[in-house]
């Protein structure tokens, strides 16, 4: 029988102004209850080089190096059922309202969405607000096999682009 899992809640306040959108936790994230646990998941050495930092270790790194640099972190499901860790195996998915996060936090000027699925979940959301810049980004996810370098270096180039809200 197909289980049921769950997303985790954002890691955001109110000075963010990036918003980064996954799909849902693997099932080592879910394991290790934070978001990209899984050991060749590039999540966290992408984003240590991007924003100039020494890899973090701890959850509490994690949250704190993402919100130094204004960045969140959510995925576009809340919930689904799902055997293993794929996203092509998710089955009856229950979307996250980030239409209501971008609203309580409107100093989010951009989503950064977290590979082709990720994408395509926010794309059924029909999200739509003056000036909020979204970009598809290669997934970090050890089933995407783009190098390491290909990854990082597209993910430079997202975050070295604009960082405020257009009005």
């Amino acid at each position: 029988m197909t289980k049921r899992i769950y997303s985790f809640p954002p890691v955001i306040d109110a000075g963010c102004h990036t918003l980064i959108l996954g799909t849902m936790p693997s099932v080592k994230s879910l394991e290790g209850a934070f978001y990209y646990a899984h050991p060749r998941n590039a999540f966290w050495p992408v984003m240590a080089r991007v924003l100039g930092e020494d890899a973090p270790l701890t959850i509490a790194d994690k949250k704190a190096m993402l919100l130094r640099h204004g960045v969140a972190l959510w995925d576009t499901a809340a919930s689904c059922e799902r055997e293993g860790s794929l996203d092509a195996a998710m089955k009856d998915v229950i979307l996250n309202d980030v239409g209501a996060l971008l609203d309580m936090y409107p100093r989010i000027g951009r989503i950064f969405l977290n590979g082709g699925e990720a994408y395509r979940l926010f794309s059924k959301m029909n999200i739509e607000r003056a000036g909020l810049y979204i970009e598809r980004l290669p997934s970090t996810s050890p089933a995407y096999t783009l190098p390491f370098e290909e990854k990082l270096e597209a993910w430079r180039r997202a975050f070295a682009g604009r960082t405020e809200r257009m009005i």
